[in-house]
């Protein structure tokens, strides 16, 4: 059984686990790229919670980098998140 996600405030960052291969792999990602992937025009956006709108494109985004050679913790950034979108894209 994995960790829940959770707010850690003094990193401003949403920490969670994906499982890959049978084991737990640490991540994390910023308020701020949560906000401006996903509800840039909210103002009110609540990062725990828009982390658990998106938890599967977030768990396949760190599954990426793991499988690109990032090792844990693995710290998701904007181009993370836009590569998946942009592929196919000629």
């Amino acid at each position: 059984m994995s960790n829940p996600p959770f707010f850690h405030e003094a990193s401003g960052s949403v920490h969670f686990w994906v499982t890959i291969d049978g084991t737990l792999v640490g991540a994390s990602i910023g308020k701020e790229t949560l906000h401006y992937c996903y509800r840039s025009t909210a103002i009110d956006d609540q990062p725990l919670e828009t982390y658990q709108l998106h938890a599967q494109e977030l768990d396949a985004a760190v599954r990426r980098r793991v499988a690109g050679g990032s090792v844990e913790p693995v710290m998701l950034r904007d181009y993370d998140l836009h590569e998946a979108v942009g592929k196919g894209i000629e």
